[in-house]
């Protein structure tokens, strides 16, 4: 029998609820309401307000011919790196916005994170995203990064699972020693259960936006390709993964349905589930304390799959 999925449910605490109150107050009459290239600004300045993790510095690069920066630690290893695909529906996000966010991940793992700026949508639909994201793991490989782990939110965490299905396919292909997902969007046809369930608990996004996003994303492509979404992928022979979601999520069926899935072809996955936490809640690190302890959970689960040499 495959292995279960390991469920680790995690409890708000009185200081997070509080905080969450407060925010939810603040974030009602924007629900939904940012996305698309005129949200790009606007969504860049919200992730750029992401608190700066210090000792930790950033550099422009290409690799494999995508643009991109790095977020380096005092002395990272340079045999391995992390390959950050960031969030933004497929039509927003910028590697330069997330440098802090992915900085917090660099700071607490001692690895060297690049975030690549994938193209955006709808000037370049699928599957350019996917195009580049193998691009850029590649460009990791010939570099001289021979250990690589992945991670993405939102979008970014559907499709860095999207990299490793395409990446399994490859025979004598060298694969990610691991992957993380927080708040995974891995079903484009937004059809489960949680868009209803949770369309109140909701506090950033709607189902109208995230259709509008995937159908910019999608062109004519339909929702259930399995490069576009991964819980359609074949999943057989995947690394072991860390998954991370908040109750109070529309996506949260899509993190819980392609764990199962993922479990039942005999893949490692731990799948945390935050009460009363938001989409990608991990990014508020410093002000949730939910999000710092899935930022430790993180750590230790890279420390595990990519220990320094």
């Amino acid at each position: 029998m495959p292995p279960a999925t390991q469920t680790i449910e995690h409890p708000l605490s009185p200081r997070d609820a509080a905080t969450m109150a407060a925010l939810r107050a603040q974030t009602a009459p924007f629900k939904g309401a940012v996305f698309g290239p005129a949200g790009r600004a606007p969504y860049d300045g919200i992730m750029q307000a992401v608190a700066a993790p210090d000792g930790v510095h950033y550099q422009a690069d290409t690799i494999g011919g995508v643009s991109g920066y790095w977020c380096l630690p005092a002395q990272p290893a340079t045999d391995s790196a992390l390959l950050f695909l960031h969030g933004g529906g497929y039509v927003m996000g910028s590697a330069k916005a997330y440098c802090h966010f992915a900085g917090h991940i660099a700071r607490l793992s001692g690895q060297a994170v690049f975030v690549a700026d994938y193209r955006l949508a709808p000037e370049h639909p699928y599957p350019a995203a996917l195009d580049d994201a193998v691009a850029v793991y590649q460009g990791l490989l010939a570099s001289g990064r021979q250990r690589v782990l992945l991670i993405g939110d939102s979008a970014g965490g559907g499709l860095t699972l999207s990299l490793l299905s395409w990446l399994q396919t490859m025979a004598g292909n060298t694969q990610p020693v691991a992957a993380i997902a927080l708040s995974p969007w891995t079903d484009l046809g937004n059809r489960s259960h949680s868009h209803q369930t949770r369309h109140d608990a909701e506090v950033y996004l709607s189902k109208s936006m995230v259709d509008a996003c995937a159908a910019m994303y999608l062109g004519q492509t339909p929702a259930q390709d399995p490069g576009a979404s991964p819980l359609y992928a074949s999943l057989h022979g995947l690394p072991p993964l860390q998954l991370h979601v908040g109750r109070d999520e529309i996506l949260l069926d899509d993190s819980l349905h392609y764990a199962e899935r993922a479990s039942a072809v005999g893949v490692a996955v731990a799948l945390h589930v935050w009460d009363g936490m938001p989409h990608v809640f991990p990014n508020a690190a410093g002000l949730l304390e939910a999000a710092d302890d899935a930022m430790a959970l993180m750590a230790a689960f890279i420390a595990t799959h990519l220990p320094r040499l």
